[in-house]
């Protein structure tokens, strides 16, 4: 179990969360070469399958909070590309903030998420009592920082992952190697389509 922020040990006496130096887009590779890592996803469909702002999303780019790994945008006209990873911080820094985790410890837990493998994310859930985040990667890490008193929320990253994963499934996406855009069937389109052969 580790942790970030608060007096900077977990109940077990872990020492805080230390996340690698800041990964700039041009310097990403992907996780794991699976066919979703070579996806990118442009600002408007981070937003829809993060539940975020585009605002929220600008800034959180422009403060280097949550920046895009496959390309970041420069000056007029260019689009900021999304990788998958990037949309599930971006879903669990939503999460942290609406639970009041200071901007702080948040970027700290950031740069933690990024230095992970997938295997390592599907296991984890991050906890919080809103001053600290602790990674538990077991249950009984979970029970020791309950049995500690600490602990008030729980996010199940695994979850989160499956969550983005069904979303990103119904919206757009971008080839990253050869920018061909990938328009997929979305439900509501369907029903649209239905409605409008009933009627015609």
């Amino acid at each position: 179990m580790s942790s970030t922020g608060g007096d900077g040990t977990a109940a077990n006496g872990s020492p805080p969360l230390q996340g690698p130096p800041a990964q700039h887009a041009s310097e990403a590779v992907p996780a794991d070469g699976s066919p979703a890592e070579r996806l990118g996803y442009r600002g408007p469909t981070a937003c829809s399958a993060s539940g975020i702002t585009y605002r929220q999303l600008d800034y959180w780019a422009r403060t280097g909070l949550v920046e895009p790994s496959i390309r970041a945008a420069y000056g007029s006209g260019s689009q900021r590309l999304y990788s998958f990873r990037d949309v599930v911080v971006l879903k669990i820094v939503k999460r942290l903030l609406d639970t009041g985790v200071s901007l702080q410890n948040i970027r700290t837990a950031v740069e933690h998420l990024r230095s992970r493998g997938r295997t390592d994310l599907a296991r984890m859930t991050l906890m919080s009592d809103g001053a600290t985040v602790y990674e538990c990667s077991s249950p009984d890490d979970v029970v020791d920082l309950l049995q500690g008193g600490q602990g008030v929320f729980g996010i199940a990253v695994g979850v989160v992952w499956k969550d983005v994963e069904g979303a990103l499934s119904e919206l757009h996406a971008e080839h990253v190697d050869t920018g061909e855009t990938i328009v997929r069937d979305h439900p509501e389109d369907e029903l649209a389509r239905r409605r409008g052969n009933r009627a015609g």
